[in-house]
């Protein structure tokens, strides 16, 4: 079972991690950034503070295993995007207007990816000794 308290701050700190990464990305456009670059960027300054904040107050670490966050960030990326795809897909050819089956794609991927990452997270980058 996942722990009330770790669950509690997990989800407003990943919620910070998305605003970081889409007020750097649109700061970034905004300076005349290429829009592959800014995004990248805001996601690195996203998971760079979900990593630390993770590390510090969800997970409450003394350490953590930075290249196991990449591969666990990486794989909900992957994740999230064939989801979302899938998704999308699925509401287009049962007829679902546009807006509606990109809402039911996008929310079904964060939620999955969001799990994945709390997951990964909890076992493998800030596990307990």
């Amino acid at each position: 079972m996942w722990p009330a308290r770790e669950v509690a701050v997990f989800l407003p700190v990943g919620g910070a991690a998305v605003l970081i990464d889409a007020m750097a990305y649109a700061g970034l456009l905004g300076l005349g950034l290429p829009a592959a670059p800014a995004k990248g960027l805001g996601f690195c300054a996203g998971a760079l503070w979900a990593y630390h904040a993770n590390k510090r107050l969800t997970f409450r670490a003394a350490t953590g295993r930075p290249l196991s966050f990449a591969a666990v960030y990486l794989a909900s990326l992957l994740l999230n995007v064939a989801l979302n795809g899938a998704i999308l897909a699925l509401g287009l050819a049962l007829g679902l207007a546009e807006w509606p089956a990109v809402a039911a794609g996008f929310l079904v991927a964060t939620g999955a990816s969001a799990v994945a990452n709390f997951i990964g997270m909890r076992r493998l980058v800030f596990r307990k000794a």
